[in-house]
């Protein structure tokens, strides 16, 4: 069973196809090691070990592969609809509730034979530094349990780097997929909105929120994103990303930026990303995007959004809300229509100098946090180094400025000693571009050494 859950979702899909293993085999490992694993790590908030066998045995029992999935254990967050299968969002106000249909990302999981284990835990409404809520929580690293797993895709990406599942949806919104990966020592992708599709979306041109997945390889990241993309009419920014299958030749020619010249970046985070020898597989030139403003900018565009999403609960149920959700939604509520103009302006003028960046590099290479993990009891972070931050989101700079302009970005795990708590990277690319970075990410895999490490568990 352990040499199982130490397989790749590409290689379980491959050894189902070829018969192999069965996939109840492999859904009977991963249960046996969730039910080991996760009563102290707590990454699921529900477990379907009954529909995940059903699953498997469908799988089992077809004369051909379903689809390039077929058979594989994944996990969702919950934070995303399955049906069937209870989607609390993180919050006491959906302790009960159970979705009629999937989300489309699910369904084109399962359409390609993805078999879903259960849910991952996740902040209420995915608001938060530590993954936690009043219905589970906290999700524990599994490097040390002391530590969080970051937020808001902490229960995914622990759920993969403790060996519970091989393959994990994510949503990212200022970094939710990429700081978890970064404090779990995993790999994760946060592609360019609309590539896969919300087409339930209220707001249709809404780019800051985007689904994502976790794994503990590239290649896994890559078969994910495969059976998940294209467009969807109902999505308007889907119809609009294109394919990119850019060679690499030669070396890549990569920007380099500890911080983006505006963000909270830690002495200790800049001493290891400073260490990790980029030069030796690419032509680094330090540089970055002018990004005088992002901060406000984002934090502006974030609270105008989730005060639309959910002003309404703060109205009608302020009582049952934790006082987290309760900041992120005031912060949102005095602000003007010149306020929002505004900061989309500035927007746009980062992106643009984003675009003008790429004219002279292939790649934007940046830390993946701001910070390491920090202990669970503490709720936000408020000071880095000993400065104060401004607001409970500042530390989440060095992430949130990617999502702002909507470039796909890459999260791969820095080599590190056993002693070193785990670290990633983000590397950026152009909207649509995918492909750059998953080529990029197998040679810094291969040739650097950056992968994923099982924690001592």
């Amino acid at each position: 069973m352990t040499s199982i859950c130490d397989l790749s979702a590409t290689s379980i899909a491959r050894a189902i196809t070829k018969r192999e293993l069965s996939s109840r085999e492999v859904v009977d490992a991963y249960l046996a090691r969730i039910a080991d694993q996760d009563a102290q790590l707590a990454a699921f908030v529900t477990v379907d070990a009954d529909g995940a066998r059903r699953a498997a045995q469908t799988c089992d029992a077809a004369s051909t592969p379903i689809g390039p999935l077929h058979g594989v254990p994944v996990a969702i967050k919950d934070i995303t609809d399955t049906a069937g299968l209870a989607t609390t969002y993180g919050s006491v106000l959906f302790r009960d509730h159970v979705p009629a249909e999937d989300d489309l990302v699910v369904a084109r999981l399962r359409r390609a034979g993805a078999v879903v284990l259960g849910k991952t835990n996740t902040p209420e409404f995915g608001f938060g530094a530590v993954c936690t809520n009043r219905l589970c929580g906290p999700t524990r690293n599994p490097f040390d349990p002391a530590l969080t797993s970051g937020g808001s895709s902490g229960g995914a990406a622990v759920a993969v780097a403790a060996g519970m599942v091989p393959l994990a949806h994510g949503t990212d919104f200022g970094g939710s997929v990429r700081t978890p990966a970064s404090f779990c020592d995993v790999a994760s992708i946060r592609p360019t909105p609309g590539r896969i599709p919300s087409p339930r979306r209220p707001l249709g041109w809404d780019m800051l929120a985007t689904h994502g997945f976790l794994a503990r390889g590239v290649d896994d990241l890559a078969l994910a994103l495969s059976v998940c993309a294209g467009g969807d009419a109902n999505d308007p920014l889907s119809t609009a990303v294109g394919d990119d299958n850019w060679p690499l030749a030669g070396r890549p020619r990569i920007a380099v930026t500890p911080d983006f010249g505006v963000a909270p970046v830690a002495r200790n985070v800049r001493a290891r990303f400073a260490a990790a020898a980029l030069a030796r597989v690419a032509d680094v030139v330090p540089s970055s995007p002018d990004c005088n403003g992002a901060i406000e900018t984002f934090r502006t565009l974030r609270a105008a959004h989730i005060a639309d999403s959910h002003g309404e609960l703060l109205r009608t149920r302020r009582a049952e809300l934790t006082p987290t959700v309760v900041w992120n939604i005031e912060a949102g509520t005095s602000l003007s229509a010149d306020d929002y103009l505004n900061a989309e302006r500035r927007r746009t003028a980062i992106y643009r100098s984003f675009c003008e960046l790429f004219t002279r590099a292939d790649f934007l290479v940046a830390p993946a946090a701001s910070v390491f993990p920090w202990p669970n009891e503490i709720s936000d972070v408020t000071a880095i180094d000993g400065a104060a931050l401004e607001t409970p989101i500042a530390y989440l700079a060095v992430t949130f400025i990617v999502s702002l302009v909507g470039f796909p970005v890459l999260t791969v795990p820095v080599r590190r000693e056993a002693s070193e708590l785990p670290f990633g990277i983000q590397v950026i690319a152009p909207p649509g571009c995918e492909s750059r970075l998953f080529a990029f990410g197998r040679i810094l895999e291969n040739e650097l050494g950056f992968s994923h490490r099982r924690p001592p568990c």
